[in-house]
């Protein structure tokens, strides 16, 4: 049986997890689960799962649900100390980590340093640390498996195949709810109107990025670290329809493909599996139904967030930082209503601009960067 801890667990990856762990009840146990402060979700989580440990990050959540989960026998800690102690249980064979933010960085890095594998659904532990967390795994022996849906489609598409025989990834990018649209047709748009993703189920955050392109471009510093792969041979191709998850072309031009429908649990079945695969309920790809597949460029004049996003990653050092945390607070602001849609890649260039790289930044000068970025930005909205 493998154990997992769940980090992340009351979030969008963190319930289709759960799922996949009820599809295999007699080969996947929780031991441990982290959350924010959804305490209603968690203790629900708890009683069904009986975990050893639960890391809530406000301490009143956690004092909250020590009091309501009283007649059950779990540890309940809290804060970054308590989400670390989660990530590294004794008793956890793989960590999920599917927190948002780069609060995922420390956790990562303590798994990793205690011989955990990590299945990967935190995309600021990779854009942020890249060069950290990629040295660690080799250095104590740590597989790091991709849940991302089109990281996880190149891992498949990789399998079998050298390394060095790779010419170049295939990234395929819905467009988001706004594709086709210009930059004047952008000033408009409502909170509500970016939370419609046209095919996928997702969190609020990952849902405005992916209107914005920003989770594109994000996914392709995470490819870079993932698969040693140079920025220029990472190509972003928009496929509305989602059934292409992602490519790998060979030296030789063959291109290898993962298919499937929008289902996340698939995903995150193969990562807590791999190299096995196992049944999984759900609709089945039907390609006489879909008919036609198609393919565009990215329009990166309109949502400049995916240029910025390259910019950052082959200037590399902290600016990769610098852009996810200019995105993290541009996007929370604007789902506070805030700010304006269009604000958000507006701050992140401006955030770029007065920033100062630093050439391999430490944990500490990651968070500082992070920090730097979100004061900018709130002086500015002031």
């Amino acid at each position: 049986m493998k154990k997992i801890s769940l980090l992340g667990s009351t979030g969008s990856i963190g319930t289709q997890t759960l799922e996949v762990v009820d599809e295999n009840p007699e080969e996947l146990k929780v031991v441990a689960l982290a959350a924010g402060k959804s305490v209603d979700k968690i203790e629900i989580q708890i009683r069904k799962y009986k975990p050893e440990m639960v890391a809530m990050w406000s301490e009143e959540a956690a004092d909250d649900l020590r009091n309501r989960v009283s007649d059950i026998d779990v540890k309940i800690v809290s804060g970054m100390d308590g989400l670390i102690e989660a990530a590294t249980i004794e008793s956890a064979d793989v960590v999920l980590t599917a927190v948002v933010g780069m609060i995922g960085i420390r956790p990562t890095i303590a798994a990793i340093k205690a011989g955990k594998d990590i299945a990967l659904a935190n995309k600021e532990t990779l854009v942020c640390a890249g060069h950290i967390i990629m040295d660690l795994a080799k250095q104590y022996n740590v597989k790091i498996l991709p849940v991302d849906s089109e990281h996880s489609a190149i891992f498949q598409s990789l399998q079998g195949e050298p390394a060095d025989k790779v010419s170049r990834i295939l990234l395929t990018a819905s467009g988001g709810p706004f594709r086709g649209r210009k930059a004047e047709e952008l000033k408009g748009i409502q909170v509500e109107d970016a939370l419609k993703h046209p095919n996928w189920a997702m969190g609020r955050k990952i849902t405005i990025d992916s209107s914005t392109l920003v989770n594109k471009g994000l996914e392709v510093m995470e490819a870079h670290w993932l698969f040693g792969v140079d920025v220029d041979d990472i190509t972003v191709v928009v496929h509305p329809q989602s059934v292409i998850h992602s490519a790998v072309e060979y030296v030789d031009g063959a291109v290898i493909a993962q298919l499937g429908t929008p289902d996340m649990r698939l995903p995150i079945e193969y990562a807590l599996f791999y190299p096995d695969r196992r049944t999984l309920s759900g609709q089945r790809l039907n390609l006489f139904d879909i008919g036609t597949l198609t393919f565009e460029k990215p329009d990166t004049e309109t949502f400049k967030g995916l240029s910025l996003a390259i910019k950052a990653a082959k200037i590399g050092g902290s600016m990769p930082t610098a852009f996810n945390a200019a995105n993290e607070k541009a996007v929370s602001l604007f789902l506070d209503r805030r700010i304006g849609y269009t604000d958000i890649v507006d701050y992140i260039e401006r955030v770029m601009d007065n920033h100062r790289v630093i050439k391999d930044p430490t944990v500490d000068e990651i968070l500082s960067t992070e920090a730097e970025a979100y004061e900018y930005i709130m002086g500015e909205v002031k």
